[in-house]
């Protein structure tokens, strides 16, 4: 659908986005920081409040369920209501649960901190997508995306050196803490910038909230997820409670029911069912759902790699991926500038350069022998080219055709697939490495190939959902 038409803003008025956007960025990297860097914190969680296998696994995962089974909800309260305030009131959440975690004295309390965490996040992270929807047009849009998207890649890629960093400030006992504690400060200022800085949509009709499809989509989402961290990281997959899946499936059904019903009714739906027919948006779904699906479990099978087999340090480790965070902050910045000039084909590049680095990446690992982190760089910033050509103009592109006064709702989706396909191939990249570790008695480099195997995989099924729009957009042409 085309953008609604705009009134020519003031010099002031653009600057103001600008400061808008920034104050999204800010808080959209606090949001993702916290989905990796986690990790290297880890082994002092565990030693620290002597805690269980079960329960770090809480740790990590609590947090990427609650903020995903909470995207698309929020993402619609923001359309119905205002946006600042579901923005801010997410930023207090997640600044206070942060605060918690830093605070807690037994692996439960921990625990429940991570969810609460994550639910802020949640509440936040469809707020930015949706401001950059309704704040930017035309090339504006795309660029804006673009740093959106360099946003996402650079938090990934340097959430585990971070952790390093303050795992080694604060030592073994307290390091972990400082983790968590430093989103505290960032937290309080983005208060106080978000009052100042972004806008205050007008009132309009008020909207409903669907609260019937927020709890079937929100149950659904959750028996999706739940057999992912059920078991431990480390568990085999016949070992996970997939029947789980066949629950969220029929939730499924009888959401998309209830859905139909309540759009007979002339009343908001949670998710626009007609998004379905929006085969831009459809497709850019598809393709984020798997790229992530490999994008997210590569940086957690290379640091196991060389943390685990070769005895490098958290910071060490995390400092050998910045490579990547380097080529994805620039490409994805390009991205957000080229993508109205070469579409889709963009996204296909992207795609093919980090197939090729993830390769590569197989076939040389087992022939290094001495500074392996340091001999990979050249194709650690391969992928890192090719990563930031997907991220940014996918969510342009599948966003380019929705109504901006759905753009948190679609916004939401969109990463909620993200997160799902996150949770998928972590879940399974993961136990086929152990799997592989246990088998091979402690070959590390064969783990990494086997593993890397699916992650190409992943990756792609995601070419061929980009190049399904190509042909697509060029028989449109036609």
């Amino acid at each position: 659908m085309p953008d609604q038409q705009v009134p020519e803003l003031t010099e002031e008025e653009r600057s103001m986005r600008w400061r808008a956007l920034a104050v999204c960025l800010v808080a959209g990297a606090m949001t993702l920081l916290d989905v990796s860097i986690v990790n290297v914190a880890l082994p002092s969680i565990r030693e620290g409040l002597d805690a269980g296998n079960d329960t770090i696994q809480w740790v990590v995962a609590g947090y990427g369920l609650a903020f995903g089974i909470l995207l698309v909800p929020a993402g619609r309260l923001g359309d119905a209501r205002n946006r600042r305030t579901v923005f801010m009131w997410g930023v207090v959440v997640f600044t206070i649960a942060s605060a918690c975690c830093g605070a807690a004295q037994d692996p439960f309390w921990l625990g429940v901190a991570r969810v609460v965490q994550g639910l802020g996040g949640g509440l936040i992270t469809p707020q930015v997508s949706g401001f950059i929807q309704n704040l930017f047009k035309g090339p504006e849009r795309g660029r804006a995306f673009g740093l959106f998207g360099a946003t996402i890649g650079v938090s990934t890629a340097v959430g585990p050196l971070l952790g390093g960093l303050l795992v080694q400030l604060g030592g073994p006992e307290h390091g972990w803490r400082l983790v968590f504690y430093v989103n505290v400060p960032i937290g309080i200022l983005l208060l106080f910038l978000a009052r100042r800085y972004l806008p205050v949509a007008a009132r309009g009709p008020k909207q409903s909230l669907d609260p019937v499809g927020v709890v079937l989509f929100g149950t659904a989402m959750l028996f999706v997820l739940l057999p992912l961290v059920r078991g431990g990281q480390s568990s085999s997959l016949s070992e996970r409670p997939w029947w789980m899946l066949g629950i969220s499936a029929a939730l499924l059904v009888v959401f998309v029911l209830w859905e139909r019903r309540w759009a007979a009714t002339s009343r908001e739906t949670l998710v626009d069912l007609s998004l379905v027919k929006v085969r831009s948006y459809m497709l850019g779904l598809g393709l984020g759902t798997f790229y992530f699906a490999g994008f997210t479990s590569i940086f957690i099978i290379l640091t196991l790699y060389l943390q685990q087999g070769l005895d490098y340090t958290a910071l060490e480790a995390g400092a050998s991926q910045l490579p990547f965070a380097v080529g994805s902050a620039t490409s994805a910045w390009l991205g957000g500038r080229l993508v109205e000039k070469y579409g889709r084909g963009l996204v296909v590049v992207g795609l093919v350069l980090i197939s090729v680095a993830l390769v590569l990446i197989d076939i040389v690992v087992p022939l290094l022998e001495g500074d392996v982190g340091l001999k990979l760089a050249p194709l650690f910033l391969l992928a890192g080219l090719g990563g930031g050509l997907v991220i940014t103009p996918n969510i342009t592109l599948a966003l380019s055709e929705v109504e901006p006064a759905r753009a948190g709702a679609g916004g939401g989706l969109l990463q909620t697939a993200q997160r799902v396909g996150s949770a998928i191939g972590v879940a399974i990249v993961l136990a086929l490495f152990f799997e592989r570790v246990a088998s091979s008695r402690g070959d590390y480099a064969a783990a990494l190939s086997y593993s890397l195997h699916v992650t190409i995989s992943f990756v792609l099924i995601a070419l061929a959902f980009g190049l399904a729009d190509v042909v697509r957009r060029a028989r449109t042409d036609e």
